[in-house]
């Protein structure tokens, strides 16, 4: 089982040990009158690259790229702040959605090899995560809710407890030193943008849609930034990228910033641009 200690440093900076090894949890950060940690610093090594993944992935290893980068793209990116209450990986996938993101993740890393040394104390049970208490195991999570997982893993906005920390702490060295972790990401994460992708050609009417409007509309659904009426209305003007991409643009600035520049990068590398959404196919086709 790991044992994590961890100190608070240089004012605001928490800093975790397990196996010996030291590293950083995250800083403590305040925001809409909350507070919580947030580590979005590594190392180039501790970043998605397109590049190991596209041999597996094709395509889909550079159209989640653009999205990556503006969460973090850090495979321990953590935000404990907001009304997620825990959101972690290089896409960020948020705790608080039932069935959700951050849900589908956990259940798979629950399968691994390493689970029981980072969580004796959770266990996949009818596929939901449930918790071994002294009563018997305790489901944290529903088809209505993750209210129990989000206690579990961040008891409350107001403060920065010790729960918060040890659960951030665990996560994130998990991350670091298992390869198998950061390939559950990966596999979740455009697993996940594979199906939304079907769902998102049939409510917006994607199927033949150039594959940089597909990424904008889907990493708005990702973030949830907007409703489906902004997307539907900026699909339909004279130029839908440019449209999709005035999205949130007041609140939402050095997102979209992010987005703008890989857009163009990849672009410009002759990677996008050069596929369309295809609904016979589930898939993009060369243009």
């Amino acid at each position: 089982m790991k044992i994590v200690s961890f100190s608070l440093e240089q004012g605001d900076k928490y800093f975790g040990n397990i196996d010996g090894q030291r590293f950083l949890i995250g800083s403590r950060v305040t925001y809409q009158g909350g507070k919580g940690l947030m580590n979005i610093s590594g190392s180039a090594d501790q970043k998605y690259d397109r590049a190991t993944f596209r041999p597996t992935c094709g395509f889909w290893a550079d159209f989640i790229h653009p999205t990556a980068m503006a969460e973090g793209a850090l495979y321990h990116t953590l935000n404990t702040y907001d009304r997620a209450h825990f959101t972690f990986s290089f896409l960020q996938f948020a705790a608080h959605v039932p069935n959700g993101d951050f849900v589908l993740y956990l259940r798979t890393l629950l399968k691994l090899p390493q689970a029981r040394e980072y969580f004796p104390d959770l266990v996949l049970k009818n596929d939901r995560i449930c918790r071994v208490t002294d009563h018997g195991d305790i489901a944290l999570e529903s088809d209505a809710s993750t209210a129990p997982l989000v206690d579990y893993l961040n008891p409350s906005l107001t403060e920065i407890e010790d729960t918060e920390i040890i659960q951030a702490a665990k996560f994130i060295h998990w991350a670091q030193n298992d390869p198998a972790h950061r390939q559950a990401q990966i596999d979740v994460g455009i697993g996940l943008f594979k199906s939304k992708m079907r769902q998102y050609a049939t409510q917006y009417g994607l199927d033949g849609a150039a594959d940089t409007v597909c990424l904008v509309v889907a990493d708005i659904r990702h973030q949830g930034r907007a409703k489906s009426p902004a997307i539907a209305a900026a699909l339909t003007s004279a130029a839908p990228l440019d449209a999709l991409l005035e999205i949130g643009e007041a609140q939402f600035h050095q997102r979209l910033q992010v987005l703008r520049q890989e857009i163009n990068r990849l672009s410009a590398e002759g990677v996008l641009g050069k596929h369309r959404y295809s609904v016979a196919k589930n898939d993009f086709v060369a243009s």
